[in-house]
């Protein structure tokens, strides 16, 4: 590898009798979460022979497998080999990933913390929407509850910490904010996170042919409505039908 985001990374871990971690960083950016995703790819495709599963954080990637068949020792030297063959860092996004286009309602029932979440990046609401809509945002992993995806980076200025008392219940598609990330929850959830908006989009579909419709490396950008706009679409979300667009990207 020829360029690492930190000398001691990437890293294994051993977890348990069947797992290993691969660690791309101690901290979670950009360049770590695009490397993480990249070399997942890498391992399925190779479709090693004892490797059951794997998974991604935001910053590493697990692998479970059979240690009946697969030893630690055999897969640790497989692993290695595989991270010196590439600069993962610089490696790029995969294909197969998609954009998705999402109506979403912000402030007011909606999102009642918005005013403070904007009040403490330093900019008024409307300024926080624009920013928070202004590009698109990676779905950095999924995890927490089904289908929950962790969304980012946000711009610096949202680098704001969780609450220390929960939302007692932000609904299914709302939308929360902390620590320059944003969270879409999938069913009424109790949260630290700061409850900005709320998204058209069921990332746990129970009735749908595809259940979890978002990927890690897949993008949301974030459309505003209003709030007729947004009833309307939502009833078509309860129905169980996907009114977010998608758009292959990669």
């Amino acid at each position: 590898m020829t360029t690492k985001a930190d000398a001691e990374f990437p890293r294994l871990h051993r977890m348990g009798e069947a797992g290993l971690l691969v660690e791309f960083g101690d901290r979670l950016s950009m360049q770590a979460n695009a490397a993480v995703l990249a070399f997942r790819a890498a391992l399925d495709a190779a479709a090693w022979p004892g490797v059951e599963e794997s998974a991604t954080s935001l910053k590493s990637v697990f692998l479970r497998f059979d240690p009946a068949r697969l030893a630690h020792e055999r897969l640790e030297a497989d692993l290695r080999d595989l991270l010196a063959a590439r600069d993962w860092y610089r490696a790029g996004l995969p294909e197969g990933r998609s954009l998705w286009r999402v109506p979403t309602l912000f402030g007011g029932d909606a999102g009642p913390q918005l005013e403070d979440a904007a009040r403490r990046a330093g900019m008024s609401a409307d300024d926080a929407v624009q920013a928070v809509c202004a590009a698109p945002l990676r779905v950095l992993t999924i995890g927490f509850a089904p289908g929950l995806p962790y969304l980012g980076q946000l711009p610096e200025a949202f680098d704001i910490p969780r609450q220390t008392d929960l939302n007692p219940n932000v609904p299914g598609g709302g939308l929360a904010l902390a620590i320059r990330q944003l969270v879409l929850f999938p069913v009424g959830t109790q949260t630290g996170w700061r409850w900005i908006g709320r998204a058209a989009l069921d990332v746990f579909g129970q009735r749908a042919e595809r259940p979890f419709p978002l990927t890690a490396g897949d993008e949301i950008r974030f459309d505003p409505v209003e709030t007729a706009e947004f009833e309307a679409a939502w009833q078509d979300v309860a129905a169980g039908h996907l009114v977010a667009t998608r758009e292959a990207i990669g």
